[in-house]
């Protein structure tokens, strides 16, 4: 049960980092007391599936795919661009899918992925400060006075996109664009023509043939519904509390608190101190919630924050989102695996190879190199490999647009070719092509990972 010291609003008396500063809390309150009276965008039964799906990730038995917009916008807000993103995650699911032989657990970081935590507290350009940009549901990206206030009547739009977003998805989920059978259907136009792309469609070409023999023997997406749905979760970072907090309900049938504003939501590795405001309102929700962990972390601390946010030990509640670094997450990542494994604790660890391989190119631009997301995807694999652990996510900053904001991949973009279609207003995203490529590794790596446990079983006599 929830500690009876913890109330959704406790968060409040604890230390808290990367907070806005609102001039006005008379708006302020009027807006969390507006927001307290919206329905709820997501619903206490469909977390617990969430939940107890990603039990079955904790224990090997399937893996988490997460992945999304680095932070949504008001202004790129489309149909469209939500569309192609669910595409390139049910390409990259259906890779991991046949790949790895095992279910796939969709989360995207989509509908209130709007606040971003920042470096700095102040932008200087030129000769000239103002403070950081937050996040469409904080302050506006224009370098002027007037639009980096933090306004708090921007949770209403971040509110009212994300239930826009999340119908729409759950009719792309549940209406029939998720059936296998229309699988080549999501592959994206700029996509199609890249290797990777071309590689998708011989693997759904074999997709086709099993489900042709499935329907000789009648099995099909009419008689099975889970050949013409998905089940597809929403995720953000939980750095907003004010938001957070105005969107926790009671559970009618449990009685339990639930955090309504998205099925996952997580910490980030700059609010994940265990005294802090952030995991004081994380420990209290049911919802499943995962929390980001760099490579400074400390075996110690680790196990603290484990024990902050999941007493009880329950498969599924957390999941440990690690993003270290190509060059560090083999020296700070195995000792971790080891003391989680050592004291018996039941958690998702899954990979963020994009945050601790961000640079600044020659030309200015943030970036991300592709070969380091791979190195340390690989890596990630190899530790958990030799820990006889389970390396049972991928969290990745991705769009379906044809960006061109980390370097390299199969399209070759070079540092000079960045400035083409950079379009991201934080982190440099993968595009649809270089997401894909990355299933395809992922895939792989659950292959090997499968076949090792295949001939670590004992032989059956004959």
């Amino acid at each position: 049960m929830t500690s009876p010291t913890w109330t959704p609003e406790s968060w409040r008396s604890k230390p808290i980092r990367q907070a806005p500063a609102y001039p006005d809390g008379v708006v302020l309150a009027a807006a969390e007391d507006g927001l307290r009276r919206s329905p709820p965008l997501v619903f206490a039964g469909e977390t617990r599936e969430l939940k107890a799906s990603l039990a079955r990730v904790a224990t090997g038995e399937a893996f988490l795919l997460q992945g999304g917009d680095c932070a949504e916008s008001f202004d790129a807000f489309s149909a469209d661009s939500i569309r192609d993103s669910f595409k390139v995650l049910l390409q990259m699911a259906v890779a991991l899918t046949f790949g790895g032989a095992c279910p796939v657990v969709k989360v995207g970081r989509v509908a209130g992925q709007f606040a971003k935590p920042r470096s700095e507290a102040m932008e200087t350009v030129g000769n000239r400060a103002l403070p950081s940009y937050r996040g469409d549901i904080i302050n506006g990206h224009a370098f002027d006075e007037v639009a980096r206030v933090p306004d708090p009547k921007r949770m209403f739009k971040a509110y009212s996109q994300s239930a826009s977003t999340l119908n729409l998805l759950r009719a792309f989920a549940q209406g029939g664009f998720a059936d296998l059978q229309r699988l080549h259907q999501w592959n994206l136009g700029f996509v199609a023509t890249s290797p990777q792309g071309l590689r998708y469609e011989r693997l759904a070409q074999r997709i086709d043939e099993a489900l042709a023999f499935m329907a000789a023997c009648g099995i099909s997406s009419d008689t099975v519904a889970s050949l013409g749905q998905t089940a597809f979760y929403t995720s953000h970072e939980a750095l907003l509390l004010p938001y957070e907090e105005a969107l926790t309900r009671v559970d009618s049938l449990t009685g339990d608190w639930y955090n309504c504003s998205t099925h996952m939501p997580w910490i980030g590795e700059r609010t994940r101190q265990l005294d802090g405001a952030h995991v004081e309102f994380c420990r209290g929700i049911k919802n499943p919630v995962g929390v980001k962990i760099g490579s400074t972390v400390t075996p110690d601390e680790l196990l603290a924050l484990i024990d902050a946010l999941s007493p009880e030990n329950e498969p599924g509640r957390l999941t440990l989102i690690v993003r270290m670094g190509a060059d560090k997450i083999g020296a700070a990542l195995p000792q971790l695996v080891r003391a989680v494994a050592r004291e018996g604790r039941s958690v998702v660890w899954s990979s963020d190879p994009m945050h601790g391989n961000t640079m600044k190119a020659a030309s200015g631009y943030k970036t991300r190199r592709f070969d380091r997301i791979l190195a340390e995807v690989r890596n990630f694999f190899d530790i958990h490999r030799a820990e006889g652990s389970h390396a049972g996510g991928i969290h990745v900053e991705m769009t379906g647009l044809d960006v061109t904001e980390c370097t390299g991949g199969g399209q070759a973009i070079s540092e000079e070719g960045l400035g083409e279609r950079y379009h991201t207003q934080c982190d440099p995203r993968l595009n649809g092509s270089q997401a894909l490529e990355l299933a395809f590794l992922l895939a792989e790596e659950l292959k090997a990972e499968r076949d090792m446990r295949r001939s670590a079983l004992p032989a059956v006599a004959d």
